[in-house]
């Protein structure tokens, strides 16, 4: 956990059990390694066949707030890809502006 720039959280969407279970995550991954809310990445994933409509789950705050992705690999594989995607280009880019601002405070 320690120096971590990002956290991507999966989950059951079909269990909801796991809905409470993902605020300890964020809470030890999250919260207390002082990332911000746009480093965390929620996946409810759906196993095939499970018959779940890819409505939002009832997240409570902080969740709510949290960039959340549906995944079913069997019905829309490409979908989970491009929203990774999507998640390490702005992780990428925010250690980079990082490490920009670091080298710029030494300079000055």
């Amino acid at each position: 956990m320690k120096d971590s720039h990002g956290v991507v959280i999966v989950f059951n969407a079909d269990i909801p059990s796991h809905l409470k279970e993902i605020e300890m995550w964020y809470s030890c991954f999250v919260q207390q390694q002082f990332l911000q809310d746009t480093q965390c990445l929620l996946i409810a994933h759906h196993k095939p066949g499970s018959g779940s409509d890819k409505g939002n789950p009832a997240l409570v705050p902080p969740l709510n707030k949290l960039k959340l992705v549906h995944s079913n690999l069997e019905d829309d594989p490409e979908e989970i890809r491009v929203e990774f995607i999507k998640y390490l280009r702005s992780i990428i880019n925010s250690v980079s502006e990082s490490r920009d601002r670091e080298e710029m405070s030494i300079i000055t």
